[in-house]
């Protein structure tokens, strides 16, 4: 299996995830080769290594700008990280610039699931109860109706549960994740806003302070 895993090989993951050239090295040896299966098993540790500095505090950091479809769409973004040395990786701004256009297309509510105001979580849960409740189906399928349909509203208003535009597979979540694990910082979204011409409903959000639940 030594020979598969080539050199080439390992400078090709190593394009494909930014990761180090012995992760890429040792995730192509555990997927025995195969390419896809390496991206997978980095994406893994890449989510464990985030889990791990999740606790960390994120003081540092850049706002970062995004200016779309001529003019007309505007983001203001600010990602948090633990030291002003990553705050200027090449690393860190690409995904503050890739996290900017995200939100100028997709135009998110609330950056995390823990944001969703009680009011806005009530309201979808009565609107879906009540369209579930139509179908005639027993209480406890209407209540596993309402969560599938929640989690689909989730991915639709919270930045970090929608999959990321430039590669569906990934959420705005993992994509960060996978950066926390080849920077070696915990890396957070605290706040944005976005504006677009003629629209009086421009969107502001923020992360919830601990101290809030």
């Amino acid at each position: 299996m030594s020979e598969t895993i080539s050199a080439a090989k390992v400078k090709e993951l190593r394009e494909k995830t930014g990761a180090p050239m012995m992760d890429c090295r040792s995730a192509l040896t555990e997927a025995q080769g195969d390419m896809e299966q390496a991206v997978v098993v980095l994406r893994k540790k890449g989510m464990a290594s985030a889990a791990k500095k999740a606790g960390r505090t994120a003081s540092e950091g850049a706002v970062g700008t995004y200016i779309h479809a001529g003019g007309k769409i505007g983001v203001l973004l600010e990602i948090n990280c633990e030291s002003d040395f990553v705050a200027r990786t090449q690393d860190f701004q690409d995904l503050l610039k890739d996290v900017a256009m995200h939100i100028a297309a997709t135009d998110p509510r609330y950056i995390r699931k823990e944001d969703v105001t009680a009011e806005d979580m009530e309201r979808e849960k009565e609107i879906y109860r009540a369209q579930a409740a139509q179908t005639g189906k027993p209480a406890p399928v209407v209540e596993k109706i309402v969560e599938g349909k929640m989690s689909k509203f989730y991915e639709e208003v919270c930045l970090l549960e929608q999959p990321f535009i430039k590669e569906q597979s990934v959420t705005i979540g993992q994509l960060i994740a996978q950066k926390v694990g080849k920077l070696g910082e915990n890396l957070m979204v605290r706040r944005f806003a976005r504006f677009k011409v003629g629209d009086a409903n421009w969107t502001v959000a923020q992360i919830k302070q601990v101290s809030e639940g």
